[in-house]
């Protein structure tokens, strides 16, 4: 009872200070309307004053009066009913505006149930139950629920994953924010990986509970929280050094539409946030230079505050005390039903958009402002559209698209952090990556093709990113170790995806044909000229010929020996003769000189065949005589390690380890080298019979010096230059 009483005392103080009225009570007073609002919040001063400007232009437009009464509840839900009871019963008030929180609301939509006196709740969700169980009740702000489909595309379009939701513990209607935000990931193939209450005091666990969500290694945190608990979040967020690293910050309304208030040292800690906030139509010169006045009062009021300017909660009060004034205009009943009836059928356009009441609520709003906090202040990016998806813009020649990419360039806490980018400066082949240092001006550049390539796709990321380039005078395993040893956060240059590799980084696909292939010194074809008319044909291919020449002149000589004399004789005389026979045959058909039909066949048949060899050897030998032909010194390794020959390699390259386990090559016969020159030099002077090069670093090397080498023996499979990426970076992903 001593609480009690010491409660009623303490509200009624509250009530002699910050009670105000329109205009001076008097028997001309059409009506009078009570609030309850947060004065300790930037709300709840906006509401105030946005409230007190509302029954001015009314007042002055109708030449009617209103009085007010405004008290504050300090967010307390307990102090709010009992303002309310004060209100209805001493202040005999028609229709009460507020509260700002669902918490507040639902204590004094009771009270205003039992008395039959409208509330206008300026709470931003209300749930569908509660309209039905306080038939007073109304909802006259729009729900901002439909966020949360516009929060999921964000997420899809940037590819995000692990999407963790951080709300405030105890707000009954944080449970259909949940929901909703669910089934809009799921419809969009995302789902919440993680949810983190946090309780509505300030808490040294907080820090505790965050720590949890970086174990996880969430990358896209969603924030629904009041403005001074998110204020709180973000301060400790920054100095657990989590506003970067990988984590995405996205917050609802709640909070966005508030950023506008916060000084440069605040929006310090919150660096890279991107929000969704309600969308306020530029509907302030509709009503009386609304605008400049609400700056003008507001800061006489509130001359603490960092920014005087309206938002989208004075917009709501504003439009929430002209319902309420234009409704009791049209009837002098003391609230009650008729009056319910009258508000319910209001239907105008006031600052906020749209007022038209359905099932006691104002329309959900469809559309939203995305924003970026940047530098000292935010940037807009864009608008969200239910139904029609992103634009830069709301006008009729708006164009849509499905991507919040499509708005531009976003900074984001993945991106606001500098990366370390290793590049290789051992590189053989400059024109994949070459590390220029200018000793003189303390300068290193970095160009090449690695280096150009991913430039251009760091600039086809849906976000900014920025990075440095660090030079790695080293082996190429060991720079691929120190991102694993988080010294870089990436490696760009001529690489290659090994499978030992992925035991530290991880890979993008290939940008280059993968293999290795072998490049060996060329040997002319004519080179010995005195033997020149053998080349046309292969040795198996001269001893065939010869074969098929004397069996076809066997075959004669065995059928016309019954028939000529000449071919009879001693066996050497006979021998002689069907070889002589035989190479004549190769020139001259001597039909009239055999005697036998079968012979005859047997000739033209020999015949058909000579012509067809006599013409393939003049056209080969022609080609020889006119141009030069070369071919491989070595054609495969089989014959490298049976000949116990020298093989080249890039320094640093891992084809040493490959030469060795899987080629079979003796360490001993493995040399490596850093330049094309030496390359060239070596393969010249037979110091190395072949060298071993990645397809990207042949094809540069063959195109320099074609006329002296050639590929030659298997193309063996692996790897291919690749970006290399931690597994801890959050860019992994893309």
């Amino acid at each position: 009872m001593h609480k009690f009483a010491y409660l009623l005392w303490f509200i009624n103080m509250h009530v002699i200070v910050l009670g105000n009225t329109a205009t001076n009570e008097s028997s001309n007073v059409k009506g009078i309307i009570g609030a309850i609002l947060d004065s300790s919040s930037r709300i709840g001063q906006e509401h105030a004053v946005a409230i007190n400007l509302a029954l001015e232009d009314f007042n002055q437009k109708n030449n009617l009066s209103f009085a007010l009464h405004i008290i504050n509840s300090q967010g307390d839900p307990l102090l709010a009913a009992i303002a309310a009871r004060d209100l209805i019963d001493n202040q005999k008030v028609q229709a009460i505006i507020g509260p700002q929180t669902w918490a507040e609301t639902s204590l004094v939509a009771e009270v205003c149930s039992q008395k039959s006196i409208p509330l206008l709740s300026l709470s931003e969700t209300t749930p569908e139950w509660a309209m039905k169980k306080w038939h007073f009740l109304l909802q006259s702000s729009p729900s901002q629920i439909m966020q949360m489909k516009a929060i999921a595309e964000i997420v899809k379009s940037w590819k995000l994953y692990n999407v963790s939701m951080i709300y405030e513990d105890g707000d009954s209607s944080s449970t259909e924010v949940l929901s909703q935000l669910s089934g809009a990931l799921t419809e969009v193939g995302k789902e919440l990986s993680n949810v983190l209450a946090i309780p509505p005091l300030v808490s040294s666990s907080l820090s505790q509970q965050l720590e949890k969500l970086r174990e996880g290694q969430c990358s896209v945190l969603i924030v629904h929280l009041s403005f001074p608990l998110a204020l709180h979040l973000f301060e400790t967020a920054k100095r657990m050094n989590m506003m970067g690293g990988g984590n995405v910050w996205i917050t609802t309304g709640t909070f966005s539409s508030l950023v506008y208030s916060l000084n440069a040292s605040t929006i310090s800690n919150m660096q890279g946030i991107v929000g969704v906030k309600s969308y306020i139509p530029n509907l302030w010169y509709q009503h009386a230079n609304f605008y400049h006045r609400f700056r003008k009062k507001f800061s006489s009021e509130n001359f603490e505050e960092f920014n005087y300017e309206p938002g989208i909660f004075a917009a709501q009060a504003y439009d929430a005390a002209w319902i309420v004034v234009d409704a009791m205009r049209e009837t002098n009943q003391k609230g009650g039903q008729l009056l319910l009836d009258k508000i319910l059928h209001s239907n105008f356009t006031g600052l906020s958009g749209k007022i038209q009441f359905t099932d006691h609520k104002i329309a959900p709003a469809h559309t939203f402002q995305i924003i970026n906090v940047i530098g000292r202040s935010f940037r807009e990016i864009g608008f969200w559209s239910d139904g029609h998806g992103f634009s830069k813009s709301l006008d009729q020649n708006a164009s849509y698209n499905s991507l919040v990419t499509e708005l531009g360039k976003v900074v984001n806490p993945t991106c606001a952090i500098r990366l370390r980018i290793g590049v290789p400066s051992r590189s053989t082949f400059k024109q994949y990556v070459n590390v220029i240092r200018d000793n003189s001006k303390n300068v290193t550049s970095f160009e090449g093709f690695a280096i150009d390539l991913f430039d251009e796709t760091v600039k086809k990321l849906p976000y900014h990113l920025e990075y440095d380039y660090f030079a790695y005078d080293g082996e190429y395993d060991e720079l691929v170790e120190q991102v694993y040893w988080k010294k870089y956060d990436a490696v760009v240059g001529d690489v290659v995806i090994v499978s030992k590799r992925y035991e530290y980084v991880s890979f993008t696909q290939p940008y280059t044909d993968p293999g290795v292939v072998m490049i060996v010194p060329v040997k002319s074809e004519t080179g010995n000229r005195a033997w020149l008319f053998l080349k046309p044909f292969t040795k198996l291919m001269w001893v065939l010929i010869l074969v098929i020449i004397v069996y076809n002149g066997f075959v004669v000589w065995l059928i016309e020996r019954n028939h000529c004399p000449e071919l009879k004789g001693p066996f050497l005389h006979q021998t002689t003769t069907m070889l002589w026979l035989a190479f004549c045959s190769l020139f001259s058909l001597n039909g009239d000189r055999l005697h036998s039909n079968l012979s005859r066949v047997a000739m033209v048949v020999w015949l058909f065949v000579a012509l067809i060899i006599t013409q393939t050897y003049t056209a080969s030998l022609a080609s020889m005589l006119t141009v030069e032909r070369f071919e491989p010194t070595v054609d495969s390794i089989q014959q490298l390690k049976k000949s116990n020959a020298t093989v080249g390699y890039d320094r640093g390259s891992y084809l040493k380890r490959y030469l060795q386990d899987a080629l079979g090559f003796n360490a001993e016969n493995i040399r490596q080298f850093d330049s094309q020159e030496s390359y060239v030099d070596a393969l010249r002077n037979k110091t190395i019979a072949a060298a071993f090069l990645d397809i990207p670093e042949a094809k540069i090397f063959l195109a320099k010096h074609c006329k002296g080498f050639v590929q030659a023996g298997t193309t063996y499979k692996i790897g291919g230059y690749g970006f290399f990426l931690s597994n801890s970076t959050a860019i992994h992903q893309h």
